[in-house]
Formats: structure tokens, C-alpha cells, sequence
């Protein structure tokens, strides 16, 4: 799994995408609210890690994601 952060422009917030191997698009969601639904994508218990590698992410870099 892959993880990117997308920068937003004026009213349109920061996004995180999550992508499987072969990059195809599998979550999408609000920087400022990842933590909601992770039973969605098999990163149920992981919230902690996951805040910070997010908080870590640069815009525009896709990074795999090693939970």
C-alpha cells in the first residue's frame, strides 16, 4: 500500500490517498480528519502510527506505507 498527500487550493483542504500495489486509488480522505473509518481499509488498531507517518508526509510524495 501506498500512501501521498495532496496539497488543496483556497477552500479545498489538504487530502490523503491511499493506494494498493498496483496504484490504484482504495482511499481518500481529509488530512485534518484521517483518522475516521479505518475499518475501511484494514488499518483498524493502527491510528497512532498512521497520524504519524501522515504528519511526517511531504505534498506530492507517494511513500509506501509499512504499518
Amino acid at each position: 500500500m501506498y500512501i501521498i498527500k495532496v496539497k488543496g487550493k483556497a477552500k479545498i483542504p489538504d487530502y490523503i490517498q491511499l493506494r494498493d500495489e498496483q496504484f490504484v486509488l482504495i482511499a481518500y480522505f481529509r488530512a485534518d480528519r484521517p483518522l475516521k473509518d479505518l475499518h475501511r481499509y484494514g488499518l483498524e488498531g493502527k491510528e497512532t502510527e498512521l497520524a504519524a507517518v501522515i504528519e511526517g508526509l511531504e505534498f506530492g510524495k507517494l511513500r509506501p506505507l509499512a504499518l
